[in-house]
């Protein structure tokens, strides 16, 4: 047992020879995955796929809901609430029984101090709770605990009625232990330095290790109120290469491999020690156009490069399953979503629009891209169809984090991304998509669209109404009608959207994919 652990610590990378033939213990979950996006793992800043995964497997949120049916909410740290007449005060009644890994017990006043460090500390999902209102100067006064088991929190306004309970369903409604935290202040920090690469958590696992863009280990919390996780230990091994996680899978030094690709995924088709288990997301590939760059600021020049991708080509035969063609904001299997594609590869129509708006011989341009599988792939077809309207297209290639980090500092010219909904709202895109309140370098919000320097007070105006209408058949028309606006103006190419795929060891039972990136379960895993 410690041999085969001291082995798989070790060697990150590739299995060696002296690895390769041990036994994966049964109390053991290994999975050969790409997560070079974690930047963190405080939960008042994860914002990337895999951290918000890691999250909710170590996390207690206050909110959840029904992988199998995202309309039933439930509650979690929170086990039941009320709202008041006016609709805007709600008051959470925190479950007994819950304790930290620290052996600490999670009470209203650790679920109100996490929700004030995510305003205080301002990290990129605070957007998320502060849309209602909270600020710093507000929040200790608006969300407050009246005594261990109740959270009182306050609104600035009346909103739809699942609004906030959604968002307390995403990474920004875990709950962390304050009193584990502010042990390790620095600096009026709240213990943000120390959490950054640390865990203070009641999930059903705790953190035992990461290194970053290697490998992270977790440990089974045996408090876990729902009861302990059939796996002792979970291990999480960076593999970038699909075709590496292939041969790992398929000599058994991994359970499941996360991102294989078409090909590798054909060639296992016939072994019957393997399993395909796949999941539709809300995940989104789109293009984003800076608009502080003087040519992708033209608005002919933003449509026409919508006309320059190969939706249909790079889907069967680059993807080839792994996603299908999407061009709205809204996921299919969101309230309001738009499933009209009103794109595809038209390089006749492209020139015309580069050619009226003054670039008739195409013009140069750079692409960030995560030099990773199915995104450089991508990149490179799209390189290719831009070509044929003169848009010359340099690649550059880089690892998730440094995409990530450029683009949130708005340095890129396009930028090829992956966007997930934050909760099962459809205001977790269009607030992000369709909203920019603020377009100044310093904005407190920053927003996808923000990101992209796209200045749009009449459209953010627009986003703000859809989100407080009550009825659910008007509130689908104005996003449906937001979408359709968006398709025609924005610096946003939308391409794909994801369906997941994990490929498991035969033996490997209930491993959860859920509808979004953060709702993918280890605790109920099994091996027989």
């Amino acid at each position: 047992m410690k041999r085969w652990l001291a082995c798989a610590a070790g060697l990150i990378l590739i299995s060696t020879a002296v690895c390769s033939r041990a036994e994966i213990p049964g109390d053991t979950l290994v999975m050969a995955w790409q997560f070079d996006d974690i930047i963190t793992l405080d939960p008042a800043e994860i914002f990337e796929f895999s951290g918000a995964e890691y999250a909710a497997n170590t996390y207690d949120r206050l909110i959840g809901y029904d992988i199998g049916d995202v309309s039933r909410i439930r509650g979690e740290a929170a086990e039941s609430w009320t709202v008041s007449d006016d609709g805007k005060t709600y008051t959470f009644r925190i479950r007994d029984g819950i304790s930290f890994t620290s052996g600490n017990p999670l009470t209203a006043r650790d679920a109100a101090f996490s929700l004030h460090r995510l305003i205080l500390l301002n990290k990129s999902p605070a957007f998320i709770l502060s849309q209602f209102g909270y600020t710093p100067e507000n929040v200790r006064e608006k969300i407050r605990a009246s005594d261990d088991r109740t959270l009182v929190m306050e609104t600035d306004k009346v909103y739809a009625p699942t609004f906030l309970l959604y968002c307390l369903t995403a990474t920004v409604g875990s709950v962390v232990d304050m009193n584990t935290v502010m042990t390790h202040e620095q600096d009026g920090d709240m213990g943000h330095a120390w959490l950054r690469t640390r865990h203070a958590g009641s999930g059903p696992f705790h953190l035992k290790s990461w290194k970053a863009g290697e490998s992270i280990f977790l440990d089974r919390n045996d408090r876990y109120w729902k009861g302990p996780s059939r796996m002792r230990r979970v291990i999480l091994r960076h593999i970038a290469e699909p075709a590496t996680q292939r041969l790992l899978l398929e000599k058994g030094d991994v359970d499941i491999a996360r991102n294989l690709g078409p090909d590798q995924i054909a060639g296992i088709t016939a072994n019957r020690d393997i399993v395909i288990q796949t999941a539709p997301k809300g995940g989104l590939f789109y293009l984003g156009l800076n608009q502080k760059h003087e040519v992708l600021k033209h608005p002919g020049v933003r449509q026409a490069l919508k006309y320059l991708v190969d939706y249909e080509g790079i889907a069967g035969t680059i993807l080839k399953g792994a996603m299908v063609v999407h061009q709205a904001f809204l996921p299919r299997g969101f309230l309001g979503a738009l499933e009209e594609k009103p794109f595809s590869l038209d390089v006749k129509q492209a020139r015309a629009l580069l050619a009226e708006a003054g670039y008739p011989e195409g013009f140069a341009v750079s692409m960030d891209v995560r030099n990773a599988f199915p995104t450089i792939d991508m990149a490179q077809s799209i390189q290719s169809t831009f070509a044929l309207a003169g848009v010359k297209v340099e690649i550059l290639p880089m690892d998730a984090k440094q995409a990530i980090t450029k683009y949130r500092a708005r340095n890129h010219e396009i930028h090829i991304g992956r966007w997930g909904p934050d909760y099962q709202d459809p205001h977790t895109n269009a607030g992000t998509f369709a909203a920019n309140p603020d377009n100044a370098d310093d904005a407190d919000a920053k927003t996808l669209a923000w990101r992209n320097a796209w200045d749009i007070p009449d459209m953010t105006r627009k986003t703000a109404a859809a989100v407080v209408e009550r009825d659910p058949v008007k509130r689908a028309r104005m996003y449906l009608d937001l979408q359709k606006e968006h398709q025609a103006v924005s610096p946003f190419v939308i391409l794909f959207q994801d369906i997941e795929t994990a490929a498991c060891r035969a033996n490997v039972k209930q491993f959860v994919l859920g509808p979004s990136f953060d709702s993918n379960v280890y605790r109920l895993t099994e091996k027989e």
